[in-house]
């Protein structure tokens, strides 16, 4: 007996002095609840700054790490608090180990040298000892898969020389969502995770595709990327935007074209545009459909003038007897000029209606003008398309540039050269500049957009254009002012089916939001992947917490202290739950979103490369060019000889 206590004796003395002289020991598991552990800090360890192999670590640290070794398996946890609020209840009461607690809750583990998954398949028990992760352990976690699926998106900010790697492959297929309040550092974050995704040496095919609503884009990424904008820049190399109505589906088109119609006039409607299309598809034929198989949503080319003339004919149009001729024999009642000849008949493509002179509708039978077809009582509708058709802010829509059809429906160009400029160009990102757009049909355009990217995806799966030989990433920007929850426009119904559908067919998304609390939460749920910046409303916190997949309320606590252009990232597509610091581009490719200055003195050296604010010298003003600007509705600066050239406004 004496002998056993002996050797029990001499393992606890061993076991101690192995605690002492391992520098990676914190401390012991003192109590298990599902998956947090509250862990008690040994005496020896020092909170703080600790070297282990000449490499610092902060012990005691929220949203550091901790690595549990049970026997050929390791158990990983993140800190999610410290001090006496960690402590059990019963030891919080009694003090007797002062407040050197922690608080972690375990998000995966890994075999000795083996693969890092995600979930536990075991728990800790009671004197478990805990220790902190060192480089050498976050490296066999991130290096157990093909390093190619991973970038580096900056490093730890507990561990300078750690990389904070991001899985590929489930950022992508499993969506993500970049959330930050105003001046967090959300763009360049964004703008460095595109650069990083679209490295030509490491991903010469990847397809990015970018819904920017404020233009902040077109400068970060301007060496690897294509923009497209309503009132393109050639000098700049931008390209004009172009959205083919007739690529829309019948509820999109109508919806931009017309606005509501009863269920009569949208049946009238439909038809009228079917025929429009076959008739288009029997002069120009359109290898893969037949006439039958036409319907309402199918993406052929049909003249939308053509369509507005006749129906404003069937509206307006109206039938007056031929003098001394029979009853049934009648003239379109036009405004006739001195010879005799109607004064305008109207032009389809020039929106011109044509003139009917006012003639009564009473009177004897013989004299009684009678009206044309049963009109659809739609003349408002086509009063406000008429003008749309006008619109020249509304040419990059109802007047496609090569994808316009004439009058018999004929285009110079098809679907295939449109996708081929957004998805098939040299360039790995293209830049949909939306800031030129009214706001008024943003909602609906942002839908159209999405929903023709995705189905063309879609119904190209198996080919090698399609998202599964070459996943597509879409970038969402400000999705907050269309994704709102109580809004169910064409944009939030597009999300919504390539949140749920999209991993199947390679289509991945990237929401961006100051206001993550005014998204759909079921859309906010699909984002695999999550990058919390700094968030100071309560709501929007609870509103990402709710979303995330892992159970770290704590780590989530730290938004609001969090630095510019820190993060927090957690869900798929990292192996652990990471707080880092995002490396930011150069200061000549971050997006145009730098704040103002209000006052600069010296050198500027920051990064802001604007005017001196309030402190500059005052010079003479001059607004002609800023009228001019407003007019041309381009931030875009050409100098003009009047300008003057002394304003140091006067530049790009």
């Amino acid at each position: 007996m004496n002998s056993w206590h002996g050797n029990c004796h001499v393992l606890m003395i061993n076991r101690q002095s192995a605690m002492l002289h391992d520098p990676t020991f914190i401390g012991t598991v003192q109590d298990v609840h599902g998956a947090t552990i509250t862990v008690e800090l040994s005496n020896e360890t020092v909170t703080g700054l600790s070297f282990v192999n000449g490499e610092g670590y902060r012990i005691g640290q929220v949203g550091s790490f901790v690595r549990i070794p049970l026997g050929f398996v390791d158990l990983y946890g993140v800190v999610s608090q410290v001090g006496a609020g960690a402590a059990p209840e019963r030891e919080r009461e009694q003090q007797v180990f002062g407040n050197r607690w922690i608080t972690v809750q375990m998000v995966g583990e890994g075999q000795r040298g083996g693969h890092f998954e995600r979930g536990i398949s075991q728990h800790p028990t009671i004197d478990d000892r805990v220790h902190i992760v060192t480089e050498a352990d976050l490296r066999a976690i991130y290096g157990a898969g093909d390093p190619d699926d991973f970038v580096a998106v900056g490093h730890l900010a507990s561990a300078e020389s750690i990389p904070s790697l991001v899985n590929i492959n489930k950022l992508l297929t499993r969506h993500s969502a970049v959330v930050g309040t105003t001046g967090s550092g959300k763009s360049t974050t964004v703008a460095g995770l595109l650069s990083s995704l679209s490295d030509p040496v490491r991903y010469p095919s990847s397809r990015i595709v970018v819904l920017d609503i404020h233009g902040e884009y077109s400068k970060a990424l301007a060496d690897r990327a294509t923009v497209f904008r309503v009132s393109a820049d050639a000098s700049k190399n931008e390209k004009s935007l172009h959205v083919p109505f007739w690529a829309l589906s019948f509820e999109e088109l109508v919806a931009l074209a017309l606005g509501k119609l009863s269920d009569s006039q949208t049946a009238a409607i439909a038809d009228a545009i079917v025929l429009l299309k076959k008739e288009s598809l029997a002069g120009q034929p359109i290898d893969g459909i037949d006439d039958p198989q036409v319907t309402v949503d199918t993406p052929t080319p049909f003249s939308l003038h053509k369509m507005w003339f006749e129906l404003h004919k069937r509206e307006h149009h109206t039938l007056i007897p031929r003098p001394g001729g029979a009853a049934d024999e009648v003239d379109p009642a036009y405004v006739v000029g001195p010879d005799g000849q109607p004064v305008q008949l109207g032009a389809p493509m020039s929106v011109t209606p044509p003139l009917y002179r006012t003639v009564k509708t009473t009177g004897p039978a013989p004299e009684r003008v009678q009206l044309g077809r049963d009109p659809l009582g739609i003349r408002q509708q086509l009063a406000g398309l008429a003008s749309k058709l006008r619109d020249p802010r509304l040419s990059f829509l109802f007047s496609p540039g090569d994808w316009l059809p004439d009058v018999q429906g004929k285009t110079a160009k098809d679907l295939d050269a449109l996708l081929a400029e957004w998805i098939g160009g040299p360039q790995p990102i293209t830049i949909l500049d939306l800031s030129g757009i009214p706001s008024s049909i943003l909602n609906d355009l942002i839908g159209a957009l999405l929903r023709i990217l995705y189905d063309a995806i879609f119904w190209a799966r198996n080919l090698p254009e399609g998202g599964r030989e070459r996943p597509l990433l879409l970038v969402l920007e400000e999705a907050h002012a269309y994704l709102a929850k109580e809004n169910s426009g064409s944009a939030s119904t597009a999300v919504r089916r390539i949140a749920k559908e999209g991993r199947k067919y390679g289509v991945g998304m990237m929401i961006v939001s100051q206001r993550p609390s005014e998204i759909d939460s079921t859309i906010l749920s699909q984002c695999g992947t999550i990058f919390a910046m700094r968030l100071s409303n309560d709501a929007d916190r609870g509103h990402i917490t709710s979303a995330a997949s892992d159970n770290l309320k704590g780590l989530f606590d730290m938004l609001p202290v969090l630095r510019t252009g820190e993060a927090i990232i957690v869900g798929e597509a990292v192996s652990l739950p990471v707080r880092t610091l995002i490396s930011p581009p150069t200061k000549d490719k971050r997006p145009d979103s730098v704040d103002p200055r209000v006052v600069v003195r010296g050198n500027i050296n920051d990064g802001y490369d604007g005017p001196g604010g309030w402190s500059q010298r005052r010079d003479p003003p001059d607004y002609s060019a800023m009228v001019r600007q407003w007019r041309k509705q381009s931030p875009h600066y050409e100098h003009n000889a009047g300008d003057d050239v002394n304003n140091p406004d006067d530049k790009e």
